[in-house]
């Protein structure tokens, strides 16, 4: 389940939801911005305690995927979709397949403002289904030619932000012997776990499914009951499951001297970044760390760069984070502002070109 939240500010272009006709499901699909280019964020199959829930996780996600695109520097704008599972719904295959056609409908009538690809609860082949109704998809399976997968690009990216997190704390990016708490053990936080304790991590782990205790096993590490995880003294914390979890409280008993993960909109509020630097918990910008998919699909879908190349630039975000800790060291504000600032400037920049050449065109 995810956590009820407050809807946050309408700040979108456009944001249609629809009950798709073959599944029943509440799907919205949100955009909130193309100014950098047609937006690009995955579409979220997850269980909400209501429709409004899902729509409001829509809103905040896609906003997310603006601030990611740009901070990027990816040409695409930000948006989501989300396919509202009512508490206690499982769908057979034909359900399933039935809510990807109607997904595939609904980014079909953006007209190419949106494209999709999968997220938590989705996969590539979903993805393949939804390309049955529509073309404006990215990360379809590597057997049918597309670029498959973005969970081992994301992980790397994640990797490199948490040794550039490590390198500001403790002075050293090598993860060897430092205490690291994951929680989550999805896509990318179980390749993360594997990496990070075959390079010697000492880690604690947890996710709300109980299976994911073998992995732990198999990996030596600390398994604990999920909602304990943030009391583990910890040189990072790396949230890797659903957003919203670093509320006020969970902040205040905060045992880690740093946050960085792969979850998108880890704060509760905006203000919790505040939160943790007053506890001197520094904060690595979720939208900065968790981009390496969507850089890995967009410019794979672009055909901008040999894979080889697109992964080096996903191993580059290290240095992006690097800069921004820099940055916000040296003007006294807290990394996310130093990212959010960045994002501003380049969407003022893309604004101020659009307006140039509506007026150059009506000379």
């Amino acid at each position: 389940m995810t956590h009820t939240l407050p809807l946050p500010d309408f700040t979108h272009e456009r944001v249609e939801v629809t009950t798709g006709p073959r599944s029943g499901l509440v799907i919205t699909v949100a955009l909130h911005s193309s100014a950098l280019g047609s937006a690009l964020g995955g579409a979220r199959l997850w269980t909400y305690p209501h429709w409004s829930d899902a729509v409001g996780d829509a809103l905040r996600l896609s906003a997310a995927m603006t601030l990611k695109n740009a901070a990027a520097g990816l040409d695409a704008g930000g948006g989501k979709a989300v396919l509202c599972l009512p508490p206690g719904t499982t769908l057979d295959a034909d359900r399933r397949r039935g809510a990807f056609l109607d997904l595939g409908d609904a980014v079909e009538h953006f007209g190419g403002l949106y494209r999709t690809a999968e997220d938590v609860g989705s996969t590539t082949e979903d993805m393949l289904t939804v390309s049955e109704r529509t073309s404006h998809v990215v990360g379809l399976p590597d057997a049918v030619g597309g670029s498959g997968e973005p969970a081992g690009p994301t992980s790397l990216g994640v990797y490199e932000s948490l040794r550039a997190t490590l390198e500001r704390i403790t002075g050293a990016s090598d993860p060897a012997g430092r205490r690291i708490t994951i929680s989550g053990l999805g896509q990318v936080g179980s390749r993360l776990a594997v990496r990070l304790s075959a390079e010697g991590a000492l880690l604690t782990v947890t996710d709300v499914n109980p299976s994911k205790r073998a992995l732990a096993a198999d990996l030596g590490a600390q398994w604990v009951e999920p909602g304990t995880e943030h009391l583990v003294p910890a040189d990072v914390f790396v949230p890797a499951g659903i957003g919203g979890v670093l509320d006020d409280e969970i902040i205040d008993a905060l045992a880690a001297s740093a946050v960085c993960g792969p979850a998108n909109n880890p704060l509760a509020a905006r203000d919790g970044a505040d939160r943790l630097a007053a506890r001197g918990i520094l904060y690595a910008p979720d939208f900065v760390v968790n981009a390496g998919g969507v850089v890995y699909l967009d410019l794979e879908a672009k055909r901008l760069g040999t894979r080889a190349e697109i992964m080096d630039r996903v191993a580059g975000i290290g240095d992006v984070v690097r800069a921004l800790f820099d940055d916000a060291e040296a003007r006294g504000i807290t990394p996310l502002e130093a990212a959010e600032q960045r994002v501003a400037e380049r969407l003022r920049e893309a604004a101020a070109t659009t307006e140039q050449d509506s007026l150059a065109a009506t000379r």
